[in-house]
């Protein structure tokens, strides 16, 4: 890590929003099938979002940011995944009573406990992720507690929802979304606020990963499941880094918002220092000042090169592109020298808080957004040109000058959004939702949703849940992951191996195999959690052997170990042959038996080995017969039996 930090003097807190896609036939409020993923589309549709009022009369800061975009959007829709309810168009149907039991044994599984009565909220979203502008979302389960490093992690609450779009592309002012993953049922945990440091972080993101597959009733996959981190300091607000997709992600993103925030509380401090308390103190002017950029140096200030970029780009008029002639306008901050290059991230500064703004909400996305007098870019005559500047606009030495170009009307909405976010900076740290990168990084999404959002939704009645069907489902439950953990570890299994099987489901055979065929626990994991990998990777079709093949496989184990050698061969025979028994694929690769004058086979390979013992070390050689032979012998023959004999040989051969 770039800056080291004592999480425990800064005060970091974190916890989870982890989202899991539950596997059903259908989805959530529709009977489109869930899970059918499209790369062709038969239709699209054009959309604007515009904000509602609450049901207290007001409107969401982020709903009113996300329509200060002006983002057109399009929905591109495929016949076999979607229908008219997911555009709005259609009232929903009642709730996915198997997508509710799921959720139901999650919650059990979380240690919450059931509420009565499941109502049907409203969560708005004008992001364009979700075409009616809202997810319909309800509460499940509340107050659950999971053990965690010799503490307890608390479950807030967990919710089933509809899971949203996926983003295609977003480009200006237009973004496209594809709608099969759209209605797909999830569930999202919200722990509360109990994680001290990064790796406490990705510790919880495995162990709810971990409780939420044990039921073997979710999604696997990239994107089935993903986490929103918050994250706060001492002094700092809730910041929400969005989408993180692998938990291994969480170590560098927590540890460098945490360095994020502490720089951004610096900053206050340092403005409070200059006078700079209100948003009344801040003065911060702009001009257009695109005249001066006609023969720049820099080539994306002139307006030919705009246009240009414009026809390059294909950007259209009332769909990527703003309105309004291209424009160059200089933002000057009276008073803020030195604060664009004031250090937030590792390697990032200020001036990209501002950048996030602008790209998102002025949809100014070419590169680079923008430039400012902190960093001027060093070209023939750069410092000439940005003293022209700085007089056209009037600045002191104790002001700095931020350039934006484009569309004139979002050159205006950058201004103001440079403004807003000085605004923000004499507060500290803005709640916000940001984007998170591989690196650690993050960028500006939008501004934190609040409660306005939310309200009731008049289309679905409420759902009761009796105690009788929270009994029949918790009756149903496996063990939870940390009993498998104890269990498995005791026998020594590795505790990535164990928590393999249990994030892919692999821990219900184990069990079962060991419980009704009698294997031996170690072998079992081993198997299951380790072994299979290789012939997964070479191809092998061994997820579609059934349970109770395994258990005919492992019952043949127990009666004969010397197959167990064998196990490769048999596995991919069993996969490749479904219609066979064990017994009958044992007998026609002619394992059934074990050869009598197996030990002529030996000494007549090392008799007749062209491999010279006079150039070749005892090792070598051995090594050289035992392949030789157990391609005879294998799963015939024990190998500690054939070992013993070959060791022989080669010893008289020696002497």
């Amino acid at each position: 890590m770039e800056q080291n930090i004592n999480y425990t003097e800064i005060g970091l807190i974190a916890g989870l929003e982890v989202h899991q896609q539950l596997l059903t036939q259908r989805k959530l409020f529709c009977h489109c099938p869930s899970g059918l993923y499209t790369k062709d589309h038969d239709g699209v549709v054009l959309r604007h979002m515009r904000p509602t009022l609450s049901e207290l009369g007001e409107y969401d800061g982020t709903a009113l940011m996300e329509f200060k975009s002006k983002k057109n959007i399009i929905y591109l829709l495929h016949k076999n995944n979607v229908c008219t309810y997911e555009m709005d168009d259609t009232p929903p149907f009642l709730m996915n009573q198997k997508a509710l039991d799921v959720a139901i044994e999650q919650c059990l599984m979380l240690g919450c406990d059931i509420i009565d009565e499941v109502h049907v909220a409203r969560k708005q979203y004008l992001d364009g992720s979700i075409p009616t502008g809202f997810q319909r979302t309800a509460i499940v389960g509340v107050n659950g507690r999971l053990p965690f490093l010799g503490r307890e992690l608390s479950i807030t609450q967990v919710s089933i929802e509809e899971d949203s779009c996926r983003e295609v592309s977003d480009k200006g002012h237009l973004i496209v979304w594809r709608t099969d993953r759209l209605g797909i049922p999830l569930i999202e945990t919200v722990t509360g606020p109990d994680l001290r440091t990064p790796d406490e972080v990705v510790e919880a993101i495995l162990l709810i990963g971990r409780v939420c597959r044990t039921t073997g009733h979710v999604r696997l996959g990239l994107g089935a499941s993903r986490q929103d981190i918050n994250v706060s300091v001492r002094g700092g607000r809730r910041v929400e880094i969005k989408g993180v997709p692998q938990a291994w992600w969480a170590r560098r993103l927590v540890h460098k918002e945490a360095i994020r925030q502490v720089n951004l509380l610096r900053l206050r401090d340092e403005l409070h220092k200059r006078g700079f308390r209100t948003a009344d103190d801040l003065v911060i002017k702009h001009t257009d000042v695109t005249s001066l950029f006609k023969a720049s140096q820099l080539a994306f200030l002139r307006t030919e090169n705009w246009d240009r970029y414009i026809a390059e780009e294909n950007r259209r008029p009332g769909m990527e592109l703003g309105e309004g002639p291209f424009c160059v306008r200089a933002v000057k901050l009276t008073g803020l020298i030195n604060t664009l290059n004031w250090p937030t991230q590792p390697d990032y500064s200020f001036a990209h808080e501002l950048t996030g703004r602008v790209r998102v909400i002025a949809g100014l996305d070419q590169q680079p957004i923008l430039i400012h007098s902190e960093k001027w870019p060093n070209y023939k005559g750069s410092q000439r040109e940005l003293l022209r500047v700085k007089e056209k606009i009037g600045c002191s030495s104790n002001d700095s000058v931020v350039i934006i170009w484009g569309p004139l009307n979002d050159t205006l909405t950058a201004a103001e959004e440079i403004r807003i976010r000085h605004v923000d900076a004499v507060n500290g740290v803005p709640n916000e939702t940001r984007q998170p990168f591989v690196d650690g990084n993050t960028d500006f999404e939008r501004i934190l949703p609040g409660p306005d959002r939310m309200y009731p939704d008049t289309d679905s009645p409420p759902i009761s849940i009796t105690r009788q069907r929270v009994k029949q489902l918790r009756a149903k439950l496996p063990p939870p992951p940390w009993e498998r953990e104890e269990l498995y570890g005791a026998v020594g299994v590795p505790r990535n191996t164990i928590h393999f099987l249990i994030r892919r489901g692999d821990a219900a055979i184990v069990d079962k195999v060991v419980g009704m065929c009698g294997a031996d626990i170690r072998q079992a994991c081993f198997f299951f959690g380790e072994w299979l990998k290789g012939m997964r990777r070479d191809g092998a079709a061994v997820d579609t052997i059934s349970i109770e093949r395994w258990c005919d496989f492992f019952k043949l184990i127990a009666k004969r170990p010397v197959l167990w050698e064998a196990r490769k061969q048999l596995v991919s025979l069993i996969a490749n042959a479904p219609e066979k028994t064990i017994k009958q694929i044992v007998k026609e690769t002619g394992l059934k038996t074990k050869p009598s004058g197996w030990e002529n086979l030996v000494k007549k390979i090392v008799e007749n080995s062209q491999l010279d013992p006079n150039n070749n070390s005892y090792e070598k050689q051995f090594r050289f017969y035992m392949g030789q032979i157990l391609k005879e012998l294998r799963g015939r023959v024990p190998a500690r039996s054939v070992i013993a004999v070959l060791q022989e040989k080669l010893h008289k051969r020696i002497i």
